[in-house]
């Protein structure tokens, strides 16, 4: 091997770089398992809600101490923001898809629009969307082209005031549709906008959001998150801009804050022995004195003495223990406080208790948290003038248009225009608090974005206004496009979500990382057992592989699902192939008498063919899964092409470097031990004379399992049929037939299958399918509870079923809905992923071989392996122990069965090829066989090793056992098929050709 110098240093370097990767993932980790520590021990098991108590009290350790260097100047932040990601199958937390309305989009850029037409045509693509793979806008465009003389241009639909820059009355369809498709953009990039900073205010770490095609749809995943209305709340609300009149500092301060300290001291001093005591501050809430007091006094040595502890063991007044300053005489900021304690300063102003002590006249107020200043870890609190009925005396349905824009001084702004209606009520509240010397806000979504005051008496008349504040161009950008949609109400179904819980996140974890070592120690031992010190030597190059592969996933950020950990203990099955290949073919050149060297030389330069044309036809599956996947399926696709990559790095070069330096000086290598070392030797196995034995058992196989499809049929999964389907956990043992019946009754359809243990069901229901939004989920969750309730403990109340105790490890576990819709085009998008990696792989043999008998036999072996994976799941789904649902993992499950089923039959078929040139006076009966013959020993050693590896997921990685027992099955039908039926195509076809051109030459002559 040339430039070994290079490879050597490159190695080393991409390990160190990977190393440092990992780091943050560990110094993270420690940080972590410090704060678990710490809650364990504050918080016992006999205290009620120690769980709740214990992840607060891990959080406020994490804030305490996020800032402060751990090593080499990393803090706990920097490395929580590096660390590899975590799927929400380990993490717990919430994955949702919704759809933004297309057809609400539409209705308000018509002015809801009430011509027969419009409506019609919506009605008719409604009804074409339930079985159409187009986007709504497309066929709202179909069904309205079939009406007669409908014009989109109609001053009844879109050529109204609103659209009047865009659309005039003479315009034709062609014309408008561009229009409106760029219209309903902006709306869905408003909607994600929305979103995105909903979410980042949420608090969840590492948060993924991302727009999926020109569908409308948004993909939203919140790893960690565990309050699932609030969740889905928070993400299907319409988003509302407000403008608000807020009070004055001195007109909350002394009536709401200081009263609703002392009433919370004196609920902590209750529980406190007498010496700990402290001094009261009691001031008349119906005395509002501006000037500065005794009291203000008081006050203000009370927040320079606070520090920012939430510990409540600790505080002396719980509200000003936690602010960090007052706000100033006539203005509308009440108070200021740090970042972390701002949930619980809310939720003492929203006590029921602290409620009550209000004036009747400011019995409506509302508390709201300004805008987040860059860089800051302050917050400013204000207090809105609310009324009876918590809606605003102007909303941003009346803004006409919004821009970013630069204020007087230089600074970003966003500047807003409004309507008519809008224009009037603006002035009217302008000029009011001109008078009153006070302050209007603005707020969106709850966030107060500026309180400007009011300096001319009559206050702005126009309906122009402007929200200044400390904004980057993006964000007065972003902040402009929302705004505009602010006269565009669409409306965010929930159309797929998955919710799981942390606990089964961890048990995740738990059985992935047994599943890894055990698999990861059986290939060790198995390699040096068979190969001696040389598979000692491809051990190291596997660990090495191992770490390259977790540093690439650290580095490109990458989220590391339970396929994902399925995907690199594969590849470690697979990733030993390489090795194999390499030290039979050297095995062979020492069996010829080359020297030690020479048979290494041309052993690595054997095997590079058929290594690179292995590796590329299973990275191909794996790129079409990439592309058509998503969530965990993605992450087992990611995982599946960097460990691709690694391992060819590692078992070309890195092997290399070692066997070449052991035997430098002189020092014999066996590639085998006393056990293996004449295995295989002298086999000669006719194969082909097998083969139409072969057919007939394939025949009789394939068979049964097509009349099987068509009478058992499948067990598809929600993701396939749409639904909701609940793992729910008991705490003893259940039979699931009989909560099947009960079930049954609630929902009129409904399955109840063992998932795992005993004492945890898996349930599916199609009860109102077609229907969306948090009342329906609501309606659902409380009938599961009611039904399921002769199995749950006792005392066990709602919200601890519906959000999983995690006291008492019982409850809903994880959940997820999928709409039909979505579900169809899942379906659609299966179907055609396994089409394209047929067609994709037997391009590329073709390529490859030249001989399209090569490519035919590659395909009809992999359709082969792909019938009778499908026969045996539907032979035996209804009594098999474990889930055997034929959803998105299935999928993915076949694509690697079809990637490692060509791996296998490529490897053959190369040789067979290197037979052909080598051997060129030999008939092609005895070219195939000896081809065949030459490669079985690497054939069932890949086999064996990657079986071992799928063995150990399936018996530890519980919530993957269907997945596993599918690669199972293709792992071994993929091996026979290699060797009975990809070769014996092939030469069966090959031959019949040859056949045909020698009898038309004898006619000729």
């Amino acid at each position: 091997m040339q430039n070994k110098g290079l490879v050597r240093v490159f190695a080393i370097l991409f390990g160190l770089v990977c190393v440092y990767q990992l780091s943050y993932t560990y110094l993270a980790y420690t940080k972590e398992k410090e704060a678990e520590a710490y809650a364990q021990q504050k918080y016992g098991e006999n205290i009620e809600n120690y769980s709740k108590l214990r992840e607060t009290a891990e959080q406020q350790y994490l804030d305490s101490i996020g800032k402060e260097e751990i090593f080499a100047g990393i803090t706990y932040n920097d490395a929580k923001d590096k660390e590899l990601n975590k799927g929400l199958d380990l993490k717990g937390g919430i994955n949702v898809i919704l759809q933004i309305s297309v057809k609400d989009i539409l209705k308000g850029l018509s002015n809801n629009s009430k011509d027969p037409s419009f409506n019609q045509a919506l009605l008719a693509t409604d009804e074409l969307q339930k079985n159409s793979q187009n986007t709504y806008i497309e066929d709202f465009f179909t069904e309205f082209e079939k009406i007669p003389d409908a014009q989109l241009a109609s001053p009844d639909i879109f050529a109204n005031k609103n659209l009047s820059d865009d659309i005039v009355y003479d315009m034709t369809n062609e014309e408008v549709k561009p229009i409106l498709r760029r219209k309903i953009d902006e709306s869905v990039t408003s909607a994600f906008e929305v979103l995105r900073k909903r979410i980042d205010k949420f608090g969840v770490t590492q948060p993924n959001i991302q727009r999926l095609g020109q569908s409308g749809r948004i993909l939203v995943e919140l790893p960690g998150a565990k309050d699932v209305a609030r969740v889905k709340n928070l993400l299907q609300s319409t988003a509302q801009l407000e403008f608000w009149d807020v009070y004055k500092m001195e007109e909350i301060f002394y009536s709401v804050i200081v009263p609703a300290n002392n009433l919370l001291k004196e609920e902590l001093e209750k529980n406190k022995p007498q010496s700990q005591s402290s001094n009261e501050i009691v001031l008349d809430s119906t005395q509002v004195d501006t000037a500065k007091t005794d009291e203000d006094a008081a006050i203000e040595n009370l927040l320079e003495d606070a520090d920012d502890s939430t510990n409540v063991e600790t505080q002396v007044n719980p509200i000003f223990d936690l602010i960090v300053g007052q706000g100033g005489q006539g203005g509308p900021v009440i108070l200021q406080a740090l970042k972390k304690n701002a949930d619980q300063i809310m939720a003492y102003l929203n006590d029921p208790k602290v409620r009550a002590l209000l004036p009747v006249e400011q019995r409506y107020v509302k508390f709201a948290w300004g805008k987040p200043v860059k860089d800051s870890e302050i917050l400013e609190l204000y207090a809105i003038k609310g009324n009876r009925d918590s809606e605003p005396e102007l909303s941003g349905g009346v803004i006409t248009d919004a821009r970013q824009d630069y204020n007087q001084v230089g600074k970003v702004a966003v500047t807003m225009q409004m309507d008519g209606k809008g224009a009037k009520k603006w002035a009217e509240m302008t000029k009011r608090a001109a008078a009153q010397q006070s302050q209007i806000a603005i707020v969106l979504d709850d966030i107060v974005y500026s309180a400007p005051g009011v300096s001319d008496p009559n206050g702005i008349p126009g309906g122009r206004s402007e929200i200044t504040g400390d904004f980057s161009i993006e964000e007065g950008q972003d902040l402009a496009n929302v705004l505009r949609a602010g006269k565009l109400p669409a409306s965010a179904d929930i159309i797929q979500s998955e919710v799981v819980g942390p606990s089964l996140g961890q048990e995740a974890i738990d059985s992935g990382i047994m599943s890894f070592a055990i698999a990861l120690v059986l290939i060790l031992i198995w390699m040096i057992f068979y190969y001696g010190k040389a598979g000692a030597f491809a051990d190291v190059a596997l660990v090495v592989n191992i770490l390259f592969i977790f540093g690439v996933l650290a580095g490109l950020k990458a989220v590391l699902t339970l396929p994902g950990i399925a995907g690199i203990v594969l590849t470690i099955g697979m990733s030993v192939d390489a090795n194999v290949l390499i030290f039979e073919r050297i095995r062979e050149e020492l069996a010829k008498g080359k020297s030690q060297a020479d048979a290494i030389k041309d052993g690595f330069n054997n095997a590079l063919s058929s290594i690179l044309d292995a590796n590329i036809t299973t990275g191909l599956t794996g790129l079409i899964l990439l592309v058509i996947g998503t969530g965990p399926i993605k992450g087992f696709a990611t995982t599946l092409l960097i460990g691709i990559l690694t391992s060819l790095f590692t078992a070309i070069f890195v092997t290399r470097l070692f066997i070449d330096g052991y035997g430098k000086n002189g020092k014999e290598l066996m590639f085998s031990t006393a056990a293996t070392k004449n295995l295989f030797k002298n086999v000669n196995i006719n194969f082909l004379k097998k083969r139409k034995i072969a057919y007939v058992i394939s025949g009789i196989i394939i068979t049964t399992g097509i009349f099987s499809l068509f009478t058992n049929n499948l067990d598809y999964g929600v993701d396939f049929v749409g639904g909701r389907t609940y793992t729910v956990r008991f705490a003893k043992d259940v039979v699931p037939t009989a909560v099947e019946k009960d079930l049954v009754a609630v929902f009129e359809s409904a399955q109840a299958k063992t998932l795992g243990a005993n004492n945890q069901l898996k349930i599916t229901t199609k009860y109102k399918v077609n229907e969306t939004g948090e009342a329906i989920d609501s309606e659902i969750s409380n009938k599961l509870f009611e039904a399921l309730k002769p199995y749950l403990t006792e005392g066990l109340t709602y919200d601890e079923f519906a959000n999983g105790d995690d006291d008492k490890q019982v409850g809903i576990m994880s959940s997820m809905k999928v709409g039909p819709t979505i579900a169809d085009d899942i379906k659609q998008a299966a179907f055609w992923s396994v089409l394209a990696s047929l067609i994709v792989v037997f391009l590329y043999i073709l390529l490859r071989f030249r001989k399209w008998q090569f490519s035919l036999g590659a395909v009809a072996a992999v359709f082969h392996d792909v019938l009778v994976v499908l026969g045996v799941f539907s032979l035996t789904w209804k009594f098999m122990p474990f889930n055997m649902e034929i959803d998105q993992a299935f999928i993915a499950a076949i694509l690697t069965v079809i990637g490692y089923s060509l791996n296998d039959t490529v490897v053959v078929f190369d040789r067979i090829r290197e037979f052909f040139a080598e051997h060129t006076t030999w008939p092609l009966d005895k070219n195939v066989n000896g081809a065949l013959n030459s490669t079985l020993s690497r054939t069932l050693n890949t086999s064996l090793t990657t079986l071992l590896v799928l063995v150990a997921i399936f018996i530890f990685a519980v919530p993957l056992r269907g997945f596993m027992f599918s690669l199972i099955i293709g792992v071994l039908i993929g091996t026979y098929s290699s060797l009975f039926i990809a070769t014996p195509i092939m030469h069966d076809t090959v031959r019949k050709v040859g056949l045909k051109t020698k009898t038309k030459e004898t006619k000729e002559k």
